[in-house]
């Protein structure tokens, strides 16, 4: 089985301690994460500093999400009708990754998943009643009924799949009909309920391009806060079939020598270092 290198692999930095701790105000010497709704608050290309947000009304939210280099990250929620002042701007995470670097978005994609995890869940699913912050935890209890909910995790695996060898070796890419033009990437698709990771590999590659794989091996896992992903990345060998692309899942698949891959997914993702492990030999 593959042992991948894991710092080559997109995580939270090492040195990052995870916490979650409610306050009350912004601290001044914090790693600051302002929120507008889930979306990042920039101000003259970089993340919004307290002092830019003064003129605000007070955040629905202030937490301590985690400690990183000695300092406590903290994130400040501000719902979406709270008009942000014109000198200041949103950006959405995936367009933040070149302006903040990769360890600052990793942990501004933990701060999206929690802003969207309270976004949405204001209320108990069982009775209606109103939900709480806790405290001591990343949940919500109901006020009325004491029913608990924790941030929502959907696992995705992926699959990049192999045929032949060394540089004549092909690999079988598909588009969603939302991605980028020109983008291709592995064969990916959410875990069903009762199901394991391999299962859901075998399953997703022949639903979504016709294909049956064998060897599957263990490749990395990545966060993706789009809004709530853990993707599972695992490597496979072709066995049969004809490519047959699902109709609303798959625009379309192709088997693509290494000398002449398309357009591939962005650099920050888990898809990207899948594939630019297979593009230079090192699985």
């Amino acid at each position: 089985m593959f042992a991948p290198q894991t710092k080559t692999l997109p995580m939270l930095p090492d040195d990052f301690t995870p916490s979650h701790t409610p306050i009350q105000i912004i601290l001044p010497d914090s790693i600051f994460i302002g929120l507008h709704g889930d979306t990042l608050i920039f101000d003259k290309g970089e993340l919004a500093k307290p002092a830019a947000l003064a003129n605000m009304p007070a955040p629905e939210q202030c937490l301590i999400i985690g400690y990183w280099q000695g300092q406590a990250v903290q994130i400040a929620i501000w719902p979406e009708q709270d008009a942000l002042p014109p000198e200041l701007e949103k950006m959405g995470l995936r367009a933040s990754y070149e302006a903040i670097g990769e360890a600052l978005w990793l942990l501004a994609g933990r701060a999206s998943q929690i802003a969207t995890f309270y976004r949405t869940h204001r209320f108990c699913g069982l009775c209606g009643g109103r939900n709480q912050i806790l405290s001591t935890e990343v949940a919500c209890e109901c006020s009325v009924c004491q029913h608990r909910v924790w941030p929502r995790i959907s696992p995705a695996v992926m699959v990049l799949i192999r045929r032949g060898d060394g540089s004549n070796g092909e690999l079988l890419l598909a588009r969603s009909p939302h991605f980028r033009a020109g983008m291709y990437s592995a064969v990916a698709g959410f875990v069903e309920p009762g199901e394991s990771l391999e299962q859901c590999a075998h399953r997703e590659v022949l639903e979504e391009v016709g294909v049956r794989i064998k060897n599957l091996r263990w490749f990395g896992s990545q966060s993706w806060a789009f809004p709530h992903s853990l993707m599972l990345a695992f490597i496979a060998d072709y066995e049969s079939g004809d490519i047959v692309c699902q109709e609303g899942e798959i625009e379309d698949a192709q088997w693509f020598s290494l000398a002449a891959l398309p357009e591939l997914p962005s650099r920050y993702s888990l898809a990207w270092r899948l594939l630019d492990s297979a593009l230079n030999h090192k699985i």
